[in-house]
């Protein structure tokens, strides 16, 4: 059988993506690796973290992104409770909203309720 390593990435649709590029910059520390001009036009961007191992890619899609507004698909690993707790303290720190940590299914850690500029749910999760 063919075998899977992981998710390269991740694709979501934003409004804005000056807008976007700030707040995944300034919350969750990912920086820009590359930017996808299309006619001229900034249309999208890949972010990664600085170590290179989580990959997020916006994509310039108002109607889509107004759609998934208090979804949330996507679920950040975390490597312990202990951090899942740094990041509340972090976001607290930032001013970003938040739902507070709770337990998840499997007993581990989750931070709930932050919300990217499009209302976009992103999870910070801990097993």
């Amino acid at each position: 059988m063919s075998e899977l390593s992981g998710f390269h990435h991740v694709k979501l649709p934003v409004a804005d993506l000056d807008r976007s590029r700030a707040w995944y910059g300034e919350v969750l520390g990912l920086q820009v690796e590359i930017e996808f001009t299309e006619d001229g036009v900034l249309r999208g961007l890949a972010l990664a973290d600085p170590t290179g191992s989580l990959r997020l890619a916006l994509r310039l899609d108002p109607e889509r992104s107004a759609a998934l507004a208090g979804f949330d698909p996507i679920a950040l690993a975390v490597p312990s409770r202990a951090a899942v707790q740094a990041w509340r303290h972090r976001l607290d720190e930032l001013g970003q909203a938040h739902g507070g940590v709770v337990t998840g299914h499997n007993g581990g850690s989750v931070l709930i309720g932050l919300h990217d500029p499009d209302g976009i749910e992103i999870r910070l999760y801990a097993d």
